[in-house]
């Protein structure tokens, strides 16, 4: 097993410094210097609105103002990996999820409100704003984490298992969004016998060829760290190949490319240092990152 070099490790962190969002320099110096959480979370407040949803760009592709489900995920994602989400937090959340849910208990990725502001071709151009697993699966997964009360969360359960007893075929981002919802939800036998239901059409849908190029998800985009629900799904080897192989896609800026055709540079760039982190924050779990190892001292 190779771990990342001190050179690569600096040459990342030039790279986040370089180019990457306010919001994931603080994340990088919060996992990687001991940093405080409360900048993150200050950051974070930005993109919040008045609705108590988020938009502004916290999804780089959904650049308008306007609050939607898909930046929500993300802010609740951002937000666990800070430590305990509060539970007035997770109500203001449910609070704006209530006012966008329809009969069946979840939400679509975007609102149709999505056509009429800055955003990426295959959102603006989206015809189905069904609720959906992804990302109703995620957000309540991370609710049910933290403990995080609310009927919105108890709805969308129920959605969840529904929608789960039903499903026949996914796709990457969905069983994402499936494989949170499964580690954390408080029915452990049901949620592990799901799992072990959907494992063929999740792996299917994976792609475990580590030198695969276009727009594929990998073992790692589920498994991002040993402990994830997801793990059990891939054996050691393939898991192993791929970490390799994030080692290696380590670009000569220092960060992570995007395999996806971009539609405007400044979210390109903004998902470069979103998917660096990431990538380093999955070498790290992995054991990629030597523990003695700390990254360089910044200079100021």
């Amino acid at each position: 097993m190779t771990t990342m070099t001190p050179e690569a490790l600096r040459a990342a962190e030039h790279f986040i410094t370089r180019n990457a969002r306010l919001l994931d320099r603080h994340r990088f110096a919060f996992h990687f210097h001991s940093g405080p959480a409360a900048p993150v979370r200050s950051v974070l407040e930005a993109y919040r609105n008045i609705d108590d949803g988020y938009g502004n760009g916290l999804e780089p592709d959904i650049r308008g103002h306007g609050s939607q489900p898909a930046a929500v995920e993300w802010a609740l994602r951002h937000l666990d990996e800070l430590g305990t989400i509060s539970q007035e937090t997770g109500s203001s959340v449910c609070h704006y999820l209530t006012g966008i849910t329809d009969n069946t208990g979840g939400v679509p990725p975007v609102l149709p409100n999505v056509r009429y502001t800055e955003a990426a071709p295959w959102w603006r151009e989206r015809e189905n704003f069904e609720a959906a697993l992804h990302p109703t699966a995620a957000i309540a997964g991370l609710l049910h984490k933290h403990h995080i009360s609310h009927q919105w969360r108890d709805q969308a359960t129920a959605f969840c298992w529904t929608r789960l007893d039903a499903l026949r075929w996914t796709d990457p981002c969905e069983a994402m969004a499936i494989c949170t919802f499964l580690q954390h939800a408080p029915n452990r036998q049901r949620a592990e016998a799901e799992l072990d239901r959907l494992a063929p059409m999740i792996r299917a849908v994976i792609e475990l060829d580590p030198q695969a190029t276009g727009y594929v998800h990998t073992p790692l985009d589920l498994a991002s760290h040993p402990d994830h629900i997801a793990r059990q799904l891939f054996t050691d080897a393939e898991i192993d190949k791929h970490l390799d192989a994030l080692q290696e896609q380590q670009a000569d800026d220092g960060g992570w490319n995007v395999n996806w055709n971009s539609w405007v540079d400044s979210a390109t760039l903004e998902w470069r240092g979103i998917l660096t982190v990431q990538r380093l924050l999955t070498l790290r779990a992995y054991g990629r990152i030597d523990s003695y190892l700390p990254f360089p001292v910044r200079e100021h």
